[in-house]
């Protein structure tokens, strides 16, 4: 039941790429982050108010800069310069990131199951990502490895910080921290370094903008990491790693809804050999953790 649960977030953030890039394409990332963020955190730090002590805001501010500041700018400089499909679908190269950051950075060494995916996985993403078949922008795939490589920093943060800090806190103070954060971005590019960039919002907002600025910062963001945080407290990372198949399934099916993008059967083929292995190493601990209760 749980993983089913977990697949609840992982499908709402897998829509982050289309919806943006269906009604928000000409705005600036750094301001889509700070809508994004800020009112998601003053939303659910008004349900339930906490406020951190004096010695946790160090730690809450790094977590917030990484975790909400830094992945929310690449995610919609990656929603905004890559087909939305292919974002979603290469966001599933996290594990790749995650063995070499372990393996480089902690001296863990992968499992034999773990390096043979993770192999297949770039292999995959080789021949997907190949520009003479897509459209891709130089940006995006940057923007799309910084966000690769915040997700598994961010996760180490998270670990780390709520030994110490209640949940619910660190889930309010992250948004609100980074979304101050990425607010005071966005004012001093829009009212110093780029002001053009802004000329979008001159604009009468459109029905459909309001109806994904309102999905981006409650189902999105207040729902989607409110039950994150909580699912973590009630499940193995293994498991609830399981049930992020669901985001890149959301990722193409909204490209395909919401932009009318096609691709020839290989390339989803390749998209679905990509998912399967992204979660193969965890769906077969989960078989053996299931068996191994089961004998018991």
């Amino acid at each position: 039941m749980n993983i089913l649960l977990a697949m609840i977030p992982a499908f709402l953030w897998g829509t982050t790429y289309a919806v943006t890039k269906y009604a928000t394409p000409d705005w600036p990332p750094i301001l889509l982050g700070a809508i994004r963020a800020l009112p998601a955190g003053i939303l659910l730090w008004f349900i339930k108010p906490s406020w951190p002590k004096r010695e946790q805001w160090r730690g809450l501010i790094v977590l917030a800069s990484v975790n909400i500041t830094l992945f929310f700018s690449f995610i919609f400089v990656l929603a905004v310069n890559l087909p939305a499909a292919i974002a979603g679908v290469g966001m599933v190269s996290v594990p790749v990131v995650a063995l070499l950051y372990a393996w480089l950075i902690k001296g863990q060494r992968p499992a034999l199951i773990q390096s043979l995916c993770a192999l297949v996985l770039v292999l995959l993403a080789w021949r997907l990502f190949d520009p003479q078949h897509v459209e891709l922008n130089l940006l995006g795939i940057f923007a799309l490895f910084g966000a690769l490589l915040t997700i598994v920093l961010g996760s180490t943060l998270v670990q780390k910080i709520t030994v110490h800090i209640h949940w619910w806190t660190v889930l309010t103070w992250q948004l609100l921290i980074g979304g101050v954060l990425l607010a005071a971005a966005a004012a001093v590019q829009g009212y110093v370094i780029a002001p053009d960039a802004y000329h979008a919002l001159s604009r009468t907002f459109t029905a459909s903008q309001w109806v994904v600025l309102f999905w981006l910062v409650v189902p999105n963001t207040a729902i989607a990491y409110t039950l994150y945080v909580w699912l973590l407290g009630r499940m193995t990372v293994v498991e609830f790693t399981f049930g992020t198949i669901a985001n890149p399934i959301a990722g193409i099916m909204c490209a395909v809804v919401l932009l009318g993008e096609q691709y020839q059967p290989w390339q989803y083929t390749l998209m679905i050999l990509m998912i399967f292995f992204s979660v193969l190493p965890q769906l077969l601990r989960l078989t053996q953790r299931w068996r191994s209760v089961k004998v018991t």
